[in-house]
């Protein structure tokens, strides 16, 4: 009614004091807000379910509900993305039909492109292992042939084990005659999906989507040694401290941990391999 507010309040004698009171948190809730922020600035895509796995993790006794409640109160709801629909697929190589049952069962890849700062393409290969959701490793250069796969599987295979099967699309470096050759003389067998199904591989497509997320999206690279680096601290954040919502908010290390390694994951001889290796950029994937 266009009045100020002491003559609206003498008006319907109503106390001053109510009308400007702001609710404060309890003085306990400070330091768990400071490091909800803190969590939710480092990981601006986590919800407050994940932020909740990762306070636990840190020694928080806190209530999923409490969380929820400073999260809105803060304002640190993440936008809403569109919900997808899953599709059986097809195909009888599809990850519904053919899942993995045990660690180094299932293991698929496929690549990621991105750009260097001055327009240059980088070309990506993710490889994870799909009972676990470990991420073995991220190849990252300008151009990925059939040869360099084979020379990232064979370095997998003697530090990590030879799995029972790789997933793939039908990409030309994955359906090339020489690696069709190398993992079957390996005994590894080889799960293409149908062509345009991207969702019968939706594990690296998942791992993708929260790698483009997460980093590709937010970074822009200088060079590829920096990109090498970023990444790869990516990845070994990825394994062994982002909670995974599908193994009950555990890492996909703490995970592995608990599984029972199969028979065919026994590691070669080390003169099987024959690449010259950086370990500081490509880790075991233990």
């Amino acid at each position: 009614m266009d009045v100020s507010e002491r003559r609206a309040c003498r008006t319907l004698s109503q106390p001053r004091a109510t009308q400007r009171y702001r609710a404060k948190l309890p003085d306990k809730d400070k330091p768990l807000v400071k490091e909800i922020k803190r969590l939710s600035e480092k990981h601006r895509r986590y919800g407050y379910r994940r932020i909740t796995a990762l306070l636990r993790a840190d020694g928080w006794f806190v209530n999923r509900k409490r969380v929820y409640r400073i999260w809105r109160q803060e304002g640190l709801r993440v936008p809403k993305k569109q919900r997808k629909h899953k599709r059986l697929g097809c195909s009888d190589n599809s990850c519904i039909r053919q899942r993995a049952e045990y660690i180094d069962h299932v293991w698929s890849y496929d690549f990621v492109i991105d750009q260097t700062e001055d327009g240059r393409r980088l070309k990506m290969l993710p490889i994870l292992d799909e009972f676990t959701r470990e991420c073995l490793s991220i190849d990252v250069t300008r151009s990925i042939t059939a040869k360099d796969v084979i020379a990232t599987l064979e370095h997998l295979f003697v530090v990590r084990g030879v799995p029972a099967h790789i997933r793939s699309d039908n990409g030309p470096e994955f359906i090339a005659d020489a690696i069709k050759r190398w993992l079957s003389d390996s005994g590894v067998g080889t799960l293409y999906i149908e062509p345009g199904s991207p969702w019968e591989n939706a594990y690296i497509e998942s791992f993708i989507s929260h790698f483009e997320d997460e980093l590709l999206n937010s970074e822009l690279f200088g060079n590829v040694k920096e990109a090498k680096v970023l990444v790869e601290e990516y990845r070994l954040d990825y394994n062994h401290h982002r909670p995974h919502s599908s193994l009950d908010y555990t890492t996909p290390a703490a995970f592995a941990a608990t599984c029972i390694p199969s028979v065919s994951a026994t590691p070669r001889p080390q003169e099987y391999t024959t690449r010259n290796v950086d370990n500081s950029l490509i880790a075991s994937g233990t």
